[in-house]
């Protein structure tokens, strides 16, 4: 069994802030695969399913952005889980808009929730990194990050979700490659090429220089 935690806060202020991807993403996993059914436990909110061949736990924790780490904790004790088996969601400023990267273990780089979470199962678990860009200035982070999406951010939001959507069952099988190439495909598809070749035309001979007198060929047309 995995838990997928989605970081964000709770409530519909905060529902299209930026710092609120992680539970976009969730939401957007549990329509798509079937899950159950939101349920409040640990802390949080629920929802039981399977993503490839594995049984899954997707988590929205409720305690608010800075003591996310509470009901993550909380959660892995309950299933006797390893902090290796937990994934968490979460908004990235260090990448552009609509980025995802997988990273395992390491610093929180001042990220609240992680902060949180690393207190209480460590860092030894997996992040899925989204990015959402940076306003420039570290005094403009915070209102940046308790900002709604802009409208112009909405089509390459929603590759992103529907990307980590496709990718999910890959991701829980362990599988990151096959993660990133289905966030790709929906992300940076490939583009075709609308430049037709020319079609070749072959060159057509010349006529053959008529050597004949005109005797010749006035006597050659009673032969």
């Amino acid at each position: 069994m995995q838990i997928f935690v989605g970081l964000g806060n709770p409530g519909s202020k905060y529902a299209g802030n930026r710092h609120n991807i992680g539970f976009m993403a969730l939401d957007r996993i549990a329509e798509d695969h079937g899950f159950g059914p939101w349920k409040a436990r640990f802390q949080g909110q629920c929802a039981e399913g399977r993503l490839g061949g594995d049984k899954v736990l997707l988590l929205k924790p409720e305690t608010f952005m800075n003591l996310s780490g509470q009901s993550v904790g909380e959660a892995m004790r309950f299933y006797k889980l390893e902090p290796g088996d937990v994934t968490v969601f979460h908004d990235e400023l260090d990448l552009a808009p609509g980025k995802c990267r997988v990273k395992m273990g390491g610093g929180h780089a001042g990220h609240n929730g992680l902060r949180s979470i690393h207190a209480h199962i460590g860092e030894a678990y997996r992040r899925i990194r989204l990015g959402i860009g940076h306003p420039g200035r570290k005094e403009l982070v915070a209102a940046y990050v308790l900002h709604d999406f802009h409208k112009a951010d909405q089509e390459w939001l929603d590759d992103l979700l529907r990307g980590l959507s496709d990718g999910a069952p890959a991701l829980a099988d362990g599988d990151q490659s096959g993660f990133q190439n289905a966030v790709a495909l929906r992300t940076a598809p490939p583009r075709s090429s609308k430049t037709q070749k020319p079609e070749t035309v072959a060159p057509q001979a010349e006529p053959e220089l008529d050597e004949r007198s005109p005797m010749q060929r006035l006597a050659d047309k009673f032969r």
